[in-house]
């Protein structure tokens, strides 16, 4: 199993950024997948979940309305899009499918 996440950087508050998480070695159709954060000396927290259709998604309550979480099965790609960022959204993001994370992609909101 190998996920690649990619797309973070540095933004502005208020500001927009969408992460990319590229599935391998699995069958990534048959399987929910999700986004997690880990800001410095915080635990890791669950920010996202999305079913294997599609059809069903769930989010932390600090990001609902503002993050959408989709994916691409023919793509084998779940999507974060990110919106009106706070710093408080300053974190690592990792892609996880069961059982295997990804290295993560930092984010970091900021003038």
């Amino acid at each position: 199993v190998q996920l690649v996440e990619s797309g973070g950087g540095l933004v502005q508050p208020g500001g927009s950024l969408r992460l990319s998480c590229a599935a391998s070695g699995f069958t990534f159709r048959s399987y929910g997948m999700s986004w997690y954060r880990q800001a410095p000396g915080k635990e890791r927290e669950l920010v996202a979940a999305i079913s294997s259709t599609g059809g069903l998604t769930n989010y932390a309550v600090s990001v609902k309305g503002r993050f959408t979480i989709s994916r691409d099965n023919a793509k084998n790609t779940v999507y974060l899009q990110m919106n009106s960022l706070k710093p408080e959204d300053t974190a690592v993001y990792y892609c996880s499918a069961p059982g295997s994370w990804g290295q993560g992609t930092q984010v970091t909101v900021s003038s």
